[in-house]
């Protein structure tokens, strides 16, 4: 099981359960100590749900999270993957 943020609907942070992420009305903190502090997001436009089973290809956006249900984003478009210089 994980929990998510969600923004406007969408599924933007994936973390594991036992991952503390504290919503207050300025921003967001995901760790004890912190490892990360969304400045975009706070408690006022942003929502916790835990406990849920994320979509095995997950990814920040691709996804729509509303009553417990997931759904692709219909405005999804894949991202771009740029060949490393180095790579044969």
């Amino acid at each position: 099981m994980s929990k998510t943020l969600v923004k406007d609907g969408k599924s933007i942070y994936l973390f594991e359960d036992d991952v503390s992420v504290v919503l207050s009305d300025t921003d967001i903190t995901v760790g004890d100590p912190a490892i990360l502090i969304i400045g975009d997001c706070s408690s006022t436009d942003t929502v916790l749900h835990e406990g849920v089973t994320a979509p095995d290809d997950w990814y920040g956006h691709k996804y729509t999270f509303k009553r417990s249900k997931w759904k692709l984003n219909p405005d999804w478009v894949e991202p771009v993957r740029h060949k490393d210089p180095w790579e044969e």
